[in-house]
């Protein structure tokens, strides 16, 4: 089954320099990983909340605004698309993933059809 790791952080407390540097080399070290299990779909960076665009239909009209669908704590960062045996082994990557220590991962399933 394949589940979604939603990577959460809060944008501003993201490490800079050679903290920064130290936390991707995690993360790559991470990607390996899961390649190397056959467990990886898909994953990306995504850019900050101030590249985000939110659209709504009202009335059957498109409503665009700058900015992020919620204005929250913590913002959606990133994501892995994983292919696991099931949730524990899924929450048991999670926990692996860098962010996981000053943020949080959501987990959840995708929806087979």
């Amino acid at each position: 089954m394949q589940y979604m790791l939603l990577i959460h952080s809060e944008e501003q407390s993201e490490p800079q320099g050679d903290d920064r540097e130290a936390m991707l080399q995690r993360y790559f070290a991470f990607s390996k990983e899961v390649r190397e299990a056959g467990k990886y779909v898909a994953g990306a960076e995504l850019a900050p909340v101030s590249a985000a665009t939110t659209v709504r239909v009202r009335n059957g009209e498109a409503l665009v605004t700058d900015g992020p669908f919620a204005e929250t704590k913590e913002q959606l960062g990133g994501y892995y698309l994983l292919d696991c045996e099931n949730i524990d082994e899924a929450i048991a990557y999670a926990a692996k993933i860098p962010s996981a220590e000053r943020g949080s991962i959501e987990v959840r399933p995708l929806i087979e059809h």
